[in-house]
């Protein structure tokens, strides 16, 4: 199998979000507080049958509101380097960052206003692989320069900001 075999890309978010009743959302929270919580303990929770959570959580995979994945600590992994690359860019920015988000490593890549114009956050093994990565990154078309900012110590990664 090959690394990317197994893992199923985010999908860009190019699209208008799908509007979400309530009911759609209080799913959302249960899925944020425990991705693995039963359809039958969701269903309980938010007032619906065990069949008609299913459905809905099935729509809002399909359509892209929610992705149900195990989160890992990189470091327990041997990715032992992780950094943000502030990119500067000329020309069309959605090309650049579409070519960027191809890129084994490059794992989170956002367009952004500001100094810089797509963030890219990278994972690697160690130095050796984020200068890799680093090259790749500069190799791209419109890509005008680079600035590497490291992690040196995670404090804080959450995922349950809820629906508001």
């Amino acid at each position: 199998m090959t690394e990317q075999e197994g893992k199923s890309p985010a999908p860009r978010r190019n699209h208008a979000a799908p509007v979400l009743d309530e009911t759609a959302k209080r799913i959302i929270e249960q899925l944020q507080e425990d991705g693995r919580r039963s359809y039958a303990a969701i269903g309980k929770a938010v007032g619906l049958s065990e069949a008609a959570v299913r459905q809905r959580v099935q729509r809002l995979l399909e359509t892209g509101v929610v992705q149900v994945v195990g989160v890992t600590d990189p470091m327990m992994l041997g990715f032992s380097r992780q950094a943000m690359i502030g990119v500067r860019c000329d020309g069309d920015l959605t090309a650049v960052a579409d070519t960027i988000a191809d890129l084994d490593g490059c794992e989170y890549v956002v367009v952004t206003a500001g100094s810089f114009d797509v963030l890219v956050e990278v994972v690697a093994e160690n130095d050796e692989r984020l200068l890799q990565i680093l090259g790749s990154i500069r190799a791209v078309q419109g890509v005008r320069s680079t600035e590497s900012f490291l992690y040196l110590k995670l404090r804080k990664q959450a995922y349950a900001w809820g629906t508001r």
